[in-house]
């Protein structure tokens, strides 16, 4: 398990080292927190809460950030495979699952450091914790989130070698992703025609768990959410080290 360790080290140290990293993946989560939590939240309510909108969002928003850092981790593999960094790693006397726990684990780490970030912040625009249980199954959740879509993230990148087409494939997935999770909306409400595809979508279970935990309430029962989750993650850490043993330089 060194080299998990190792990697999971390496991730942690070009992201504390890099600060306009962390400033610039803080930018769009803020801006929904400003733009859409004080601009809607006194004309949207949320039927069957008493909270108001920016309650609704925050978890949707923190679960949108912990989605996109992890996601685009996967990036460090092409970087890796055009610097030279993956060959020797891969010529090295280690399995390749271990390296790419290591890559996931350091992805979904960074993932949850910007999570926490953006909790921090919305505890000064208005976020009630529940409670610190609540707190810990957020981070749990998150967690999950982090893992399952790092993994998700190299499993594409391990197939990839430019950066560029990588970053346009993840934005057509990903968006998709967020926009049918019920992170800025009440799934409920949606049209059957609509509701099933986020019944679909992992992400859902993940905002339902960290809004379960931050705010108490959800429209998912934490249980299955979490079940469902840690189906996903599974899934995808065993889908990203197949794909990953098998790439080639």
């Amino acid at each position: 398990m060194d080299i998990v360790y190792t990697l999971w080290l390496r991730s942690i140290k070009r992201y504390l080292r890099s600060k306009s990293r962390i400033v610039g993946s803080l930018g769009m989560p803020v801006f929904f927190l400003l733009v859409l939590g004080f601009g809607l939240n006194s004309v949207v309510r949320i039927p069957g809460q008493d909270a108001g909108y920016m309650q609704f969002i925050i978890p949707g928003i923190v679960a949108m950030s912990v989605l996109f850092t992890s996601v685009f981790s996967g990036i460090q593999i092409i970087w890796d495979r055009q610097f030279g960094f993956l060959k020797e790693t891969l010529v090295a006397p280690v399995s390749r699952i271990e390296i790419m726990l290591g890559q996931t684990f350091g992805g979904a780490t960074t993932a949850c450091i910007q999570g926490i970030i953006i909790l921090v912040i919305s505890l000064f625009i208005g976020l009630q914790i529940s409670s610190i249980s609540g707190f810990i199954i957020a981070l749990v959740f998150m967690i999950l989130i982090g893992i399952s879509f790092s993994a998700f993230g190299i499993a594409i990148a391990s197939k990839m070698e430019d950066m560029h087409g990588f970053q346009l494939i993840m934005n057509f997935v990903i968006f998709p992703i967020f926009g049918l999770s019920g992170a800025l909306f009440p799934i409920e409400s949606l049209p059957p025609s609509v509701a099933w595809a986020t019944r679909l979508d992992p992400l859902t279970y993940g905002v339902e768990g960290i809004r379960y935990g931050l705010a108490g309430t959800s429209q998912i029962s934490p249980v299955i959410s979490f079940v469902v989750l840690s189906g996903f993650t599974v899934l995808m850490i065993a889908v990203g080290s197949y794909l990953f043993k098998n790439t080639t330089l």
